[in-house]
Order: structure tokens, then sequence, then C-alpha cells
């Protein structure tokens, strides 16, 4: 969860926001080093009257700041295109959940398991017990085990929506007549809170995500109980 004032990301719960919480390091310091550099030049350039004429015509100066963006930009390509990789791959996934945008709640499906269904709605604010989030808390939570692969399965029943958990590095469209698909693996248990994505109607803004992650024991058990 996100607290007040709150400048940076979310804490990671999966490898992949792991990972691009080290790229988003990577490249801020790749910027505020460059940034830092022309500023130099700036300053120098406004605070001093000399000019070295030798600069003006040096084919070894061009060589180089034609070289050394290109090298930048290669040092920044190269760790973004691996977590694209690994975003897209899906490895035998231990567990399958189709998840239905509707405007405007969320309809999750166990496809493992038979009529294991069930739809998702906000929980007003008149209804919430004290300690729980305005907007954030839903009448039926996502619950999901741990240290497993989860394969989501993302679609829509009417207008553009976009399922989207921060704390695990999720953001994926849900898009009438299309199934697109993302992977998941929570590394410790605990409440995840997420929200639609994608402005799709007057109630955009009331349709929370909430993922339970749980040990696979006391999610077996849950599953007997939905069923």
């Amino acid at each position: 969860m996100p607290y007040p004032f709150q400048l940076g990301f979310q804490d990671a719960t999966s490898p992949v926001m792991e990972e691009l919480l080290h790229f988003h390091d990577h490249t801020l310091m790749i910027v505020f080093l460059v940034s830092s550099l022309v500023l130099y030049i700036i300053s120098l350039m406004l605070t001093t009257k000399l000019t070295h004429t030798s600069t003006m015509d040096a084919q070894e100066v061009e060589t180089i700041w034609t070289i050394l963006p290109a090298i930048i930009l290669i040092l920044i390509a190269l760790p973004s295109l691996r977590i694209l990789y690994m975003m897209d791959e899906i490895n035998n996934p231990s567990l399958t959940v189709k998840t239905m945008g509707h405007q405007w709640y969320w309809s999750y499906e166990y496809t493992d398991y038979e009529d294991l269904n069930f739809d998702s709605y906000m929980i007003p604010t008149q209804e919430l017990k004290p300690g729980e989030l305005r907007l954030l808390e839903v009448d039926n939570r996502v619950v999901l085990p741990v240290e497993m692969t989860i394969r989501m399965l993302i679609s829509s029943e009417d207008v553009l929506h976009s399922w989207t958990v921060p704390s695990l590095g999720l953001k994926t469209d849900a898009i009438p007549g299309r199934l697109n698909q993302t992977t998941l693996m929570g590394v410790r248990p605990g409440l995840y809170y997420g929200q639609c994505s994608e402005i799709c109607g007057s109630n955009h803004s009331f349709m929370p995500i909430v993922l339970e992650l749980v040990p696979l024991t006391y999610f077996e058990k849950w599953s007997v109980t939905m069923l």
C-alpha cells in the first residue's frame, strides 16, 4: 500500500516488480549524470568568455558526442529488453484465473476448478468497517497461493478496462473480444490493492482490485469452502 506523500514506488512483491525497480534506479542514475553534465556545460558557457578555437572544429569531439549517446542508449535498452521478455514469459502455470471487466466491477473464474467463480464489487463507504480502506475494499477478494506461477487471462464484456496491481508490477488491458494474458508470482503473503487504470465510464474509479496472497494450504481450504 502507498502511504501519504510517497515519492517512490510501492514495495515490490514479485520478481518482475523487483527487476522494474532496479531498472528504474539504473535509468534514473543515467539521466541524472547526463543532466548534470549538460547543466555544467551550460553554466560554463554562460559564466566564461573564453573560447578555445581548437574545439570549434575538432573531429575528435564530434566523434565522442556521437558515440557516447549511442553507448548510453545501449546501456538502457539491454536491461529493458530483458525485462520485457521476462514479463511475457509464462512457464507451466500452476493456476489459471480468468478476469472479466464490467461496468463497473470485476468477475473472476478459477478455470482449474468447477463452478469456482464470483463477482467482486467495491464496498460502499457507508458499509466500511473500522480499518478498511475507502474506494479500495471489495466484497470478494481474489485469493491466490504464494510462490506459485499464476496465469491471469484478462478480457472485458463491455468497454476497455485495465487490470492493474502496482506492487506486483501488473498492468494488462481488458479489451472486449480479446483475451490478454499475464503471469504473476507473489513472494510473500498479504493484501495487495489495485484499481482499473483505463477510463471506462462514470464509475471508473469505483472498481478496485484486491489480491489476498496466502500459503498453499490455506488456499486449498478456501477453494473447498467456495465450491
